[in-house]
Order: C-alpha cells, then structure tokens, then sequence
C-alpha cells in the first residue's frame, strides 16, 4: 500500500469525490422494533443476518458533496499516489462543541487498508484542535461494514432517527468522546 497523505480538500477534488462507488455489500442490517404499551413504550434494534448479500447505494445524490463541500467546518481527503481515495467531512453538530461526520467514503478497491481509520485519526485531531468534545458518526441500519467500523474506533451507539434520509431510511448515531 502506498503512503496516504491526508490534506483539506479542494474545489478541484470534488469531481474525483463526487464519481466515487459509495455503496456497500452487507450481509447484516440493524432491525428497529418498537413496543407500545399502556405505561411504556421500547425501542429495540437487533442484528439481523440475510439470507443473501445486499448492495446498498449511498443515500445521498451526487450533487450534496458538493454543497457539503461549502458548508461543512472541515472537509478531508485521503489520497494515495496523488489520487484521490477517500474523504470525510464534518458539520456542526447539535451543540456548539460537537462535530457530527455525516459524509464519510473510500473507494472500494481500496476499502479496509487504513485510509478510513487515516482519514478518522485525522478528523479528531482537527476536532480537538478547534475545541470539539465530542464526534457523531452516522450511517444508515444497513451499513453493517460503517457500524463494525464505529465500534472498531470506540464509538457507541447513541441514537437514531427514524426516516433520515431522502429514501426514508433510518440513521443510526455513533458517538465518540474526545476529551
């Protein structure tokens, strides 16, 4: 593998960025269930294995990275032999010292060689640097290979939202303190 370099990204990036594979294969999704009753109300997810590999596209149009590109406080490039492979951006978060990871991909033939986890060690340096205490990661209940990667760096499940996404799907929250 060759040296990857991680630096702020530029406008000329977003082309390369933007034409990346975002979707996954899983063979696992997080099932939500939820229980009314009289007095109490539960949430419940469970791991659930298909019956068959699934490919998941990215939930997000093309056309967002470059909007997030101007909107989000910092915007990382992972590259290797002056390409682009992979990028993370974090937005403000819920409260002031709070970053919350929103867009986060490396291309696939390049998947689980330690770009993402540069590309993460990276993030939370900027963060404490700029005064964060704390990071959210999120993804969708399907991506079971961004889940096994949150728990990988020591995020924990934190909360969710039900039809998150454009296509209705559910975000799940992983938090990370930084301090």
């Amino acid at each position: 593998m060759a040296e990857i370099i991680i630096r702020s990204a530029v406008s000329s990036d977003l082309p390369r960025l933007a034409d990346l594979d975002h979707s996954f294969s899983t063979d696992y999704v997080w099932q939500m269930e939820t229980r009314e009753e009289e007095a109490s109300h539960s949430l419940t997810f469970r791991e659930v294995h298909l019956p068959r590999p699934m490919r998941v596209p990215f939930p997000r149009s093309q056309d967002h990275l470059a909007d997030a590109w101007v909107q989000r406080r910092c915007f990382l490039v992972a590259e290797t032999q002056t390409l682009p492979r992979g990028y993370l951006n974090l937005s403000p978060g819920p409260v002031p010292d709070v970053g919350l990871v929103a867009d986060f991909a490396v291309e696939p033939r390049f998947r689980r060689q330690g770009i993402g986890s540069a590309l993460l060690l990276a993030v939370k340096q900027w963060a404490r640097e700029n005064g964060h205490r704390r990071l959210i990661l999120e993804t969708q209940t399907k991506n079971h290979p961004g889940i096994s990667f949150c728990k990988k760096h020591g995020f924990l499940f934190c909360g969710y939202n039900d039809r998150y996404y454009s296509n209705m799907d559910i975000a799940l929250f992983f938090g990370l303190n930084l301090r």
